[in-house]
């Protein structure tokens, strides 16, 4: 199992946990995704702050 499956997994049941029984494997899978690229996105966007914060003369 991949590990992106593993994690669609363990969202998948920590919302059943919390009531939600009406998403598809797919829809997971499909959320997982979308949680994944914001992440790359967020921390593209941090380094490129962090670059910029360490160029600034201090």
């Amino acid at each position: 199992m991949s590990v992106k499956a593993m994690m669609a997994t363990i969202l998948q049941n920590q919302l059943t946990l919390r009531g939600v029984h009406s998403l598809t494997t797919s829809d997971y899978q499909e959320i997982l995704e979308l949680l994944i690229e914001q992440l790359r996105e967020l921390e593209l966007h941090l380094a490129a702050r962090e670059v910029a914060d360490n160029r600034e003369p201090h």
